[in-house]
């Protein structure tokens, strides 16, 4: 019996590895897609597991005042491991970006003084990701990033119809507030504490934006952040106004999942997660243990039968019965 204890706690110690590394199972496929606004040619990078299979809810990307960069890009990915198809949309337009502070304070300075402007480029971009074939057109999300964090707010407060809009360390004024009722979107603003570039008026002038406009929101604060803080090529000195924050960066993450769960709802399950794991328990643990004697076969398989349902969010209809015997058995042997 101590052997099958022995064998079901490594069993276990192996699935807990793999949950780990689930990332590695998912089969991202990413493509370059060009789109319009008016006669304005845009490039955008859409992003999706392949593993996962028929609708999914999408998530807009929106990106810094950099452009539709490599950090954007990255994000979509993110996304995609999560289940989600996700769109990293382009504001600026087919190969404008910017490669210094100065172009990118002028290129984002234009849509920030033409909020219309601003709001029909991210428009734009929400009706090419709900026309894509994976997406659940009803369980959309947008999210931004400094610069598009604004655009994500704008976008909300244009009367867009989608679920949920997430703000990470974007700008918080606007020349045209949101009328009351016309916020569809619920609203998650994730804000660094120390923010320099966002005076506290615009923090309190925003909460009173939402109040009078009955939108559903919340605000989550991070003592001790800053501008950028979820970039780590902000760098990671605060007194020069936006630096990196891992901690803050990692509950700001954490939230948007949340949020995102709620709102469009978690991932999918990828299919045949628990048929491979439960083909390497047998195939590499099982067997190879049962021949020697040392385990049976049965034991093993309880505990990744077991470790299989938590994945997959399905109870085994035997777990209680099992879990019962097993009690007993372990009583006896430790009589």
């Amino acid at each position: 019996m101590r052997h099958g204890i022995k064998m079901i706690a490594l069993v276990a110690a192996v699935m807990s590895a793999t949950m780990g590394t689930h990332r590695a199972w998912a089969k991202v496929r990413t493509e370059t897609i060009d789109y319009t606004d008016g006669e304005a040619v845009l490039e955008g990078y859409l992003a999706w597991d392949d593993d996962v299979k028929g609708e999914r809810p999408g998530v807009l990307v929106l990106h810094e005042w950099w452009g539709l960069n490599e950090y954007a890009k990255m994000r979509a990915r993110q996304l995609a491991e999560m289940g989600y198809v996700a769109f990293a949309a382009d504001i600026y337009g087919k190969g404008v970006r910017a490669r210094t502070a100065g172009e990118a304070r002028r290129l984002s300075a234009r849509f920030k003084g033409d909020r219309r402007l601003m709001r029909a480029r991210v428009r734009a971009a929400l009706w090419e990701l709900k026309a894509r074939e994976l997406v659940d057109a009803k369980k959309v999300a947008a999210i931004g990033y400094c610069f598009g964090g604004t655009a994500a707010l704008e976008l909300a407060r244009s009367g867009a119809k989608l679920r949920a809009v997430v703000s990470f360390h974007g700008d918080l004024d606007t020349p045209a507030p949101a009328v009351r009722g016309r916020i569809a979107p619920s609203v998650l603003v994730l804000h660094g504490g120390d923010d320099p570039h966002v005076p506290l008026d615009d923090v309190v002038g925003f909460q009173k934006e939402m109040r009078e406009a009955k939108a559903d929101w919340q605000m989550i604060i991070y003592g001790g952040a800053v501008h950028s803080f979820t970039n780590p090529k902000a760098g990671d000195d605060p007194s020069r106004g936006s630096a990196y924050n891992e901690r803050a960066g990692r509950r700001a993450w954490d939230a948007m999942r949340l949020f995102l769960a709620e709102t469009i709802g978690p991932r999918k399950d990828r299919p045949g997660v628990a048929a491979k794991i439960g083909r390497f328990t047998r195939d590499k643990i099982a067997r190879p243990v049962g021949v020697a004697g040392k385990a049976t076969g049965k034991a093993v398989k309880h505990a990744a039968t077991w470790t299989a349902g938590k994945l997959t969010g399905k109870k085994d209809q035997d777990d209680d019965e099992d879990d019962d015997e097993d009690d007993d058995e372990d009583e006896e042997d430790d009589d």
